[in-house]
């Protein structure tokens, strides 16, 4: 979307990626477009004045009449289902919910990576699927402690000493001498 409309245009940074669809979500996305088939729409190529090209959307208004704006989905369906789930409180009566960047569709964004990342994902793997050149770049910004952290974390020392002869644990050792 353009200050004066929506048009088609790649994804962020111009890049076409392929990830990886889990089986699950394909199941319930085939449901979807049997519920609500896919609907055409025309719209001009990256600027209001671009040469206008068409594409089946899996997702349009309720209408079925168009493209859906971000900002729309974000106030009528996200916002109200973060509010539903207890995430972020009801904005007060005649208030617009507050924009903040952590409580958007971007926040899937990087609860996507993270999970991955939790999963045991390959770095380069995930940089591959969410656009970026640099691995680096994915660590710093993507990722966030998720709450199996913890528990990982003990496993893996854990593991480091099962098996371990007792003697090594004898109260030298654990007394620092």
């Amino acid at each position: 979307m353009t200050r004066d409309g929506l048009v088609f245009a790649p994804p962020k940074r111009g890049k076409v990626r392929d990830v990886p669809l889990p089986d699950r979500v394909a199941r319930v996305l085939k449901r979807h477009m049997e519920a609500f088939p896919p609907v055409e729409i025309t719209l001009p190529w990256l600027r209001p004045d671009g040469p206008l090209i068409t594409k089946r959307l899996l997702f349009t208004r309720l209408d079925g009449a168009g493209a859906v704006r971000r900002s729309d989905f974000n106030d009528r369906t996200w916002k109200p289902a973060l509010v539903a789930a207890g995430v972020i409180p009801a904005p007060k009566p005649g208030e617009r919910h507050h924009a903040a960047r952590d409580q958007g569709m971007h926040a899937l964004r990087h609860f996507y990576a993270s999970l991955l990342l939790d999963a045991g994902e390959n770095i380069k793997a995930l940089s591959h699927y969410l656009g970026h050149d640099d691995p680096g770049f994915t660590l710093r910004v993507y990722t966030h402690l998720m709450p199996r952290s913890d528990a990982r974390a003990r496993k893996a020392v854990d593991s480091l000493y099962e098996g371990a002869a007792p003697a090594l644990f004898g109260s030298r050792m654990l007394s620092g001498d």
